[in-house]
Formats: C-alpha cells, sequence, structure tokens
C-alpha cells in the first residue's frame, strides 16, 4: 500500500519551495530554468568538451599535425578495437588497432591499403608523441593517446593526399576555429555595447545618427561583404595577421544586431524607478550604465553571444573553404575542408569530410545552448 503524503506536509513542501525562490538570486533562478533545460545542458557539455580541447589541441592529437608523410597518402581511417583475444580464448579490455598495408589491385593494378589481422598496434594513455606547445607556456611530450609502436603511427580519421593525420588537425584546428568564433563576438560585443548603450542612453540626435549607421549595416549584404574584405587581405601576411584580419571582418558586420538589442534595453530601463534613484543619488552616468543598467540584462547579452558565436564559425569556415579566409599552413576546419573540394577525395578519400562533422557538431551544440540560455534568461515568465 502506497504512502499518500498528508496536506499539511504537501503546504510544508510548497512553502519551503516559495522562501527557496523569494531569497534566489537572479542568477540562481537563471540556473535552475536553465538546468531544465536537457538539449541545452547536452550543448553544455559539447561546448565544454570542444573548448578543453581547443585550450590544449597538441595533448588530444596523436601525431604531428604538420608532419607529411608520402607512404601515408590517403591512409584510410583505422578502426578502434576495444577487446584484446588471445589465442587461447581469454580476452581483455585493452584499446588496439590493425595497420593497414599497401598493396596492388590484382585486376586494376591500383594501389590499395588492406587491414592486415596478423599485427596489432596497442594504444597508450597518456603515452610519449611528438612536442607541442602549452599556451606557449612550455612544451610537452605527452598524449591523451600514443601508439604503442613507434613506427607504426594511428590514423583515426584516415590521412590527406600528403599523409597527414586527419584526426591530429581536426584537434588543432578546433583551437583556430572556436577562437575567432569568441575573439569576433568579444569584438561585435564591445561594439554593439558601446554605440546601442549611447544610443538607447541619451537618445535624440545622437540615437538618430547611430541608428542610421546601424540600418546601413544591416542593410548591407553580408557574404559579398565578407568575400570582398576578405579578398583585399593581402596573401603574404603572416598567418597571426591574417587571423586578426578575418576576426575583425567578421565583427565588423556583425555588431549592429546587438546594438539594436542593447539599445532597446537601455530605452526600457532608463526610466525605471532604480535608474532614477542612481540618478539622483548622484551617481556618474558610467556607474549607472555599468553598474545598475548593464547588469540587469546580462543574461540577454549571454545567450546573445552564444547564438553569434556559432554564425561566425560558420563564417570563418565558409571563408576558408573558398580560400579567401584563413590560409595554410595555418590548420583551421575550414582549411581541411578545402581538401575535399576535388573528385578525386570525394570518390577516394570520403573522410576528408569530418572536418564538416566537427563543424556540424559544434554549432548545433552551441545553439543548444543559446537556445537554453535565451529561455532561461528571463525566470519570471516561467
Amino acid at each position: 500500500m502506497s504512502a499518500v503524503a498528508s496536506p499539511s506536509a504537501l503546504e510544508d513542501a510548497v512553502d519551503h519551495s516559495s522562501a527557496r525562490l523569494a531569497v534566489a538570486s537572479q542568477w540562481q533562478l537563471v540556473w535552475w530554468a536553465f538546468r531544465r533545460h536537457r538539449l541545452a545542458m547536452a550543448g553544455l557539455v559539447v561546448t565544454a568538451a570542444l573548448y578543453i580541447i581547443a585550450i590544449v589541441p597538441g595533448f588530444f592529437a596523436v601525431n604531428d599535425p604538420s608532419q607529411q608523410n608520402a607512404r601515408a597518402a590517403f591512409y584510410p581511417p583505422q578502426a578502434l578495437h576495444l577487446i584484446d583475444t588471445s589465442e587461447d580464448g581469454s580476452w581483455s579490455v585493452r584499446p588496439h588497432i590493425y595497420p593497414y598495408v599497401l598493396k596492388r589491385d590484382p585486376t586494376t593494378l591500383a594501389a590499395v591499403y588492406a587491414q592486415d589481422r596478423t599485427r596489432k598496434v596497442y594504444l597508450q594513455m597518456f603515452g610519449q608523441g611528438y612536442e607541442y606547445s602549452v599556451l606557449g607556456l612550455f612544451n610537452s611530450t605527452t598524449h591523451l593517446f600514443a601508439s604503442g609502436n613507434a613506427r607504426q603511427p594511428l590514423f583515426f580519421f584516415g590521412a590527406d593526399r600528403l599523409g597527414r593525420c586527419v584526426y591530429s588537425r581536426i584537434m588543432v584546428g578546433t583551437q583556430i576555429s572556436l577562437s575567432v568564433g569568441l575573439v569576433g563576438v568579444f569584438l561585435a560585443l564591445s561594439i554593439g555595447i558601446v554605440l546601442g548603450g549611447i544610443s538607447g542612453y541619451y537618445g535624440g540626435k545622437i540615437d538618430f545618427v547611430i541608428q542610421r549607421v546601424i540600418e546601413l549595416v544591416l542593410s548591407l549584404p553580408t557574404i559579398p561583404i565578407w568575400l570582398a574584405a576578405s579578398a583585399a587581405v593581402p596573401q603574404n601576411w603572416p598567418a597571426t595577421l591574417n587571423y586578426f584580419m578575418i576576426t575583425l571582418i567578421l565583427s565588423l558586420t556583425g555588431w549592429a544586431q546587438l546594438a539594436r538589442v542593447v539599445r532597446g534595453r537601455f530605452l526600457s530601463l532608463r526610466t525605471e524607478e532604480f535608474v532614477t534613484a542612481a540618478r539622483l543619488d548622484g551617481a556618474s552616468e558610467g556607474r549607472i550604465i555599468f553598474r545598475h543598467m548593464l547588469p540587469s540584462f546580462a543574461s540577454h547579452i549571454i545567450a546573445s553571444i552564444s547564438l553569434a558565436i556559432p554564425t561566425m564559425i560558420l563564417a570563418e569556415t565558409s571563408l576558408s573553404f573558398l580560400g579567401l579566409g584563413l590560409q595554410p599552413p595555418t590548420i583551421s576546419w575550414g582549411v581541411l575542408l578545402r581538401e575535399a573540394q576535388n573528385i578525386r577525395s570525394i570518390a577516394t578519400a570520403p573522410w576528408l569530410f569530418i572536418p564538416g562533422a566537427a563543424v556540424v557538431i559544434a554549432v548545433i551544440a552551441l545553439n543548444f545552448l543559446g537556445d537554453g540560455l535565451r529561455d532561461a534568461s528571463d525566470p519570471y515568465n516561467k
């Protein structure tokens, strides 16, 4: 027989919940509402994992991403086997792969890779490999996975036409592709908050001029502007300067929408009682804006940022894929997808499209995260 809660117990639970909500801060309410959004939580986990990879990509790579190997051109992906079975029938959990050997097709005489089931290459956790830099602070040779045979490299996602490891290049490209989104959104956010805040707070002729500028920027076709500005960047510039210019180009066309959102919030907040009280108390305009007005809709800004980052990632990927963005030897997801532009790659090496899957996963995860933040940013409407 199931126990039934008494009316007094239910009333106590409701009172406790109401009291908990009454004393909760704005950020606690946002977090509680966000936590109920399952897709957003999944997006948060995936996004956090991607940015962890972006911080130390060399740790997750298995080969030097720039090392060429003519004997491994278009090397196929290696399947990872977790169960190791011995000759006597016993088994153990020991990750390993079967290497491929290059042979000739007896009919067409074409070079083909055949799996060698007589050999096993075991994986080592936290093994030693090529040397990489950790945030420019120190160098390390420790990797999450390493080959147990130094003469047999690992190609989880195969190799490209120059024999470079696609998996390792995706790991390293994560740093560039995701940081372009962050830096571009940060620049767009700075411009949008400054101009949108000035427009909404002061109004009048200043608001009129800034709004006409915003309308001009929003009326410009985005893709042609990106293409024209990227084509104007000299191809002989260093990789770091080219990276900075691409992020600047993306941010200069992405600030207008955010500025409009900030302006609308400032227009609605400048007549609120807490703003009037702060003004009568003698607070400076800078303190009123940054201490009282901006924090009141910080959750909306965070949601806008999380939804703008995927746009920046897709823009960088598109420009690099078309040859107008980042250029080799810089490694990004868009640069990697350029390897899949010809018919031979599509026919003989379809694994060169795997960087596109990384783009899809990152964009979907960030969109789920942004949707959850947007829904949770106003917990009082639940």
